[in-house]
């Protein structure tokens, strides 16, 4: 079973948590943790590069950060989703909702 590694950085109008690590049940209770206090306050960025396996708990989570944000007017953004991340979003369906980005200078 792989970790999950997350690191924080504030920015401007944002918390960036850069995730290295499988995104799955058993490394999730972090993330979830996080994002769900943050996304109240301040636009989240996930960073999704290092990302190297995420299941539907991790989609879950970002759909709830996702739906989260939108009730208190704040986004959630997906950073470079490495390829099993952008395959996880394709095949839910998913990828039109999320607001995916290659920059935090696109974060508004």
């Amino acid at each position: 079973m792989e970790q999950l590694t997350i690191w924080e950085k504030d920015g401007a109008n944002y918390i960036l948590l850069e995730l290295t690590g499988t995104v799955d049940s058993y490394t999730t209770a972090e993330l979830q943790t996080k994002v769900y206090d943050y996304i109240r306050t301040t636009n989240v960025v996930l960073d999704l590069a290092n990302v190297t396996g995420i299941d539907s708990t991790g989609i879950g989570i970002i759909m709830a950060g996702h739906n989260d944000g939108e009730d208190s007017r704040h986004r959630l953004y997906l950073m470079n989703p490495s390829g099993d991340v952008r395959q996880a979003i394709d095949d839910t369906g998913f990828s039109d909702t999320f607001h995916i980005i290659r920059s935090v200078t696109e974060v508004s």
